[in-house]
């Protein structure tokens, strides 16, 4: 009986099936300019459009320039805070990876490096040229990378060698994801890069988590006077996987994760947006919260969602407890609930009925109620 491939044969030869299929792709993008390939994914086809249409051609070379000094001067501070934050985690993430042949660049939301991490083998040109703080690595500089390409997409991506747009970066692999400030605004890009190193698309899933790990740390990083952990009943508060809401001592949202801004609605957008907007319940009550030794709770949403919360004030040591009943009453929450949903229906019954999901009797019979 023939024996089955080996796992490692397996994956050389579906590697070489890959570089193929790149090659093949690529080729039709430099003889003829077809970026319409199936054979690359549909953002990586925008991306060499993008590159075409502004006079780049993929026979050339990328020019790995450095901004002037003084631009130099003023991004490295413009990005000092966030990049402080950012680098303890960046070289945790070096760590990770440290056996592979890949090291990690940040750059801010333009595509200039401000920070590398990693085993950079520095008498490597083409290692060096990408990781020297100030060079350009923005889509309109270098073409098609995975950092030019997770600032235009805004999200997670990994690239293989020829997928690359000039000739002199197809040696080239790389994995990036945006990094969100705490206002929702991408304020920069992690990055890993590995030349003529083996592909390894999970890196796009350790890049996109350490990305995230970082917007964390940016909202918890902010002057607030209380912080939020939010998630849906039963998951676990305490993990990288809440969402993060900060509030000042008025009750004004000053912060949000990405995880926050999908849990929440009303807080896209970038408006001011404050907590009696979005949650049914006091702002003294959530304060009160974090001075209890019991500070999570359930918290009811204008749009009739509840979700668990877990509350502190800065210096706490953030603690994981079962949630505790709601702080007011669920009769009284959900009086309240309807009455914000006729306010907002300026007084129609039967528009705050609709958005409510609930009868129009069912909603004079609520508030008729002491």
């Amino acid at each position: 009986m023939t024996p089955a491939p080996s796992a490692a044969l397996s994956a050389q030869n579906a590697s070489s099936q890959r570089l193929a299929a790149i090659a093949q792709a690529r080729q039709a993008l430099s003889s003829a300019g077809d970026c319409s390939s199936t054979l690359v994914a549909p953002w990586i086809t925008r991306s060499w459009q993008r590159c075409l249409q502004a006079g780049l051609r993929p026979q050339e070379s990328a020019d790995f320039d450095q901004i002037l000094p003084a631009q130099m001067r003023q991004t490295v501070d413009a990005n000092a805070h966030w990049v402080r934050i950012a680098r303890p985690l960046l070289e945790q993430l070096a760590r990770a990876v440290r056996n592979t042949g890949y090291f990690a660049i940040l750059t801010d939301a333009r595509g200039v490096v401000v920070e590398v991490a990693g085993a950079i083998d520095r008498s490597d040109r083409r290692a060096d040229l990408i990781t020297r703080i100030g060079t350009d690595l923005s889509e309109q500089r270098v073409g098609t990378t995975a950092i030019g390409a997770a600032l235009g997409e805004q999200r997670p991506v990994w690239l293989h060698r020829g997928e690359h747009f000039f000739s002199n970066t197809t040696a080239y692999s790389c994995a990036g994801a945006p990094v969100a400030g705490p206002n929702g605004a991408c304020v920069g890009m992690l990055d890993l890069t590995g030349i003529a190193a083996a592909e390894r698309p999970e890196l796009a899933h350790l890049v996109s988590q350490v990305a995230g790990k970082i917007g964390n740390a940016l909202v918890q990083a902010q002057n607030h006077s209380l912080l939020l952990r939010l998630n849906w009943p039963g998951s676990m508060l305490g993990g990288d996987t809440d969402g993060l809401l900060g509030l000042d001592a008025d009750g004004w949202i000053i912060g949000a994760n990405a995880l926050a801004r999908q849990l929440v609605p009303g807080l896209q957008g970038g408006r001011p947006c404050h907590a009696s907007d979005v949650f049914g319940m006091p702002l003294e009550l959530l304060f009160d919260a974090a001075r209890r030794s019991h500070n999570t709770l359930e918290l009811p949403l204008w749009n009739g969602l509840w979700l668990q919360a877990a509350a502190s004030t800065p210096g706490q040591q953030p603690r994981v407890e079962p949630v505790a009943a709601p702080a007011v009453g669920l009769k009284d929450l959900e009086s309240s609930l309807i009455r914000k949903a006729v306010e907002q229906a300026r007084g129609n019954v039967s528009q705050a009925a609709l958005a409510l999901g609930i009868s129009r009797a069912t909603v004079y019979r609520k508030l008729s109620k002491k």
